[in-house]
């Protein structure tokens, strides 16, 4: 059980509370021993000065002179004091009670009332204090403290607010341990749910993301980790079933004509072997293409973007297809905004702009005209590549960018679901506009 994440945080965050709730209560002795030194020193204060006050008295009677020596008892009760006062031979002068006793009916009320003395009689011995008068000993102070009520009141709600305090406190530390816990184990929980799921094959599981704290981009990087299974997996079956489909017909007319050959219905000669070369140079060349597909479509995943300066980008293209166009007679024109930068992988861009000039070179017949422009657009750049070709019927358009799709014979259909896949890598798309023997322009948007 103590495996438990949420066990070992819950035990956590229960012992800082129990430290806390712990230092709350030595506190609280530190405090009230603090208070009670307090007023021991404060009734040492006031022994001193009823000590003051009866030696005073005897040497201005030069004896013990009982009445006067009372009205010292009942100011001693006053501080808080209980006294007995002897002679030198040890015989009480008068204590506390018979100077109490001695009062009137109503000075007596008061003073019980307010020093409560009745409550005090069984507290602790008497404390005995020498008397001197000019280095004389003339008689002995005892005295014995009385309880305060207001500092026992004091005191008791002290006590009784700590008692409460911990009990609150404590209670409300246990539900916010319990609930702090579960909030900081779920997220964990869910992403080990969601591993799980996924190393089960379950591939769409995504962690929800509830908050923005190191949990919460563990969880974002995750969801990201698993997008990207997603597709690399969904791209491995796209790729099998594409290679299956389209490796079928050519290796067929290969083993037809090998089985003719060894039936002996086909002659071995320099020709068929000629034609079996071709195949697998066509072989080839599709493995080549779905290769550069399969790149293609994981280039979301490895694009190395960086500012290029789309003028002299183009530039670079065209001056090295430049001869091609020449060739073939047919104008290239080019035409593009002055200091127009673009966030791009140089590489998958200059892909892209090679497979449209190739296919309108393919496209356009002697004598025609390519166009390449550049331009920005709102808050997108714009590259368009037209031509004066045979162009694109229109029922063929929906289907252009499909793999392996071939509007015209020859060719192996990738080039434009190369640039396609590519386009949506940079989060950008493609539009196309073509009529049927008049050419088609092609125009990738890119943000900026």
């Amino acid at each position: 059980m103590l495996k438990s994440l949420w066990i070992k945080f819950l035990i956590l965050l229960l012992g800082v509370s129990i430290i806390a709730l712990s230092s709350a209560l030595v506190l609280r002795e530190l405090m009230i021993k603090d208070f009670r030194e307090y007023l021991e020193g404060e009734m040492e204060d006031r022994v001193y000065w009823v000590m003051a006050d009866i030696e005073g008295t005897y040497e201005k009677h030069s004896r013990w002179e009982e009445n006067t020596i009372a009205e010292d008892a009942v100011w001693a009760l006053m501080l808080g004091l209980e006294i007995k006062i002897k002679d030198a031979e040890g015989n009480i002068v008068i204590d506390t009670e018979k100077a109490v006793s001695a009062l009137s009916p109503l000075i007596k009320r008061r003073i019980m009332a307010v020093s409560n003395f009745t409550k005090a009689k069984s507290q602790g011995a008497f404390q005995p204090y020498p008397l001197f008068l000019k280095g004389k000993e003339i008689g002995t102070l005892e005295v014995r403290f009385l309880r305060k009520g207001k500092e026992s009141i004091f005191i008791d709600r002290s006590n009784r607010f700590l008692l409460s305090s911990l009990f609150a406190l404590g209670g409300l530390a246990i539900v916010l341990s319990i609930i702090f816990s579960r909030k900081l184990t779920n997220p964990i929980k869910r992403l080990v749910s969601a591993a799980k799921a996924i190393s089960e094959g379950n591939l769409k599981n995504r962690v929800k993301i509830s908050d923005k704290d190191e949990i919460g981009k563990l969880s974002e990087t995750f969801n990201l980790m698993a997008k990207n299974l997603e597709m690399q997996e969904s791209l491995r079956k796209k790729l099998i079933s594409n290679i299956a489909h389209e490796l079928r017909t050519p290796i067929s007319a290969m083993r037809g004509e090998l089985e003719g050959m060894v039936d002996g219905l086909i002659t071995t000669d320099k020709e068929q072997l000629r034609s079996l070369y071709e195949e697998t140079g066509r072989l080839k060349n599709l493995l080549d293409g779905i290769d550069e597909l399969s790149q293609a479509q994981a280039s979301a995943l490895s694009l190395r973007k960086q500012h290029v300066e789309l003028n002299q980008f183009l530039k670079n293209i065209i001056e090295r297809f430049s001869k091609l166009f020449e060739d073939k007679g047919i104008a290239l024109e080019f035409q593009c905004d002055d200091g127009l930068l673009i966030n791009a992988d140089p590489d998958k861009l200059s892909q892209i702009v090679i497979n449209l000039l190739s296919n309108a070179l393919k496209a356009t017949y002697k004598n025609g005209i390519v166009r390449l422009i550049a331009g920005k657009k709102d808050a997108e750049v714009f590259i368009e590549v037209s031509d004066t070709g045979r162009g694109i019927k229109k029922d063929e358009i929906p289907f252009i960018f499909e793999r392996f799709f071939k509007a015209v014979p020859g060719g192996l259909g990738l080039g434009l679901a190369i640039v396609k896949e590519l386009v949506d890598a940079h989060d950008g798309r493609i539009e196309v506009k073509s009529e049927y023997g008049k050419g088609a322009a092609f125009t990738v948007y890119l943000p900026v």
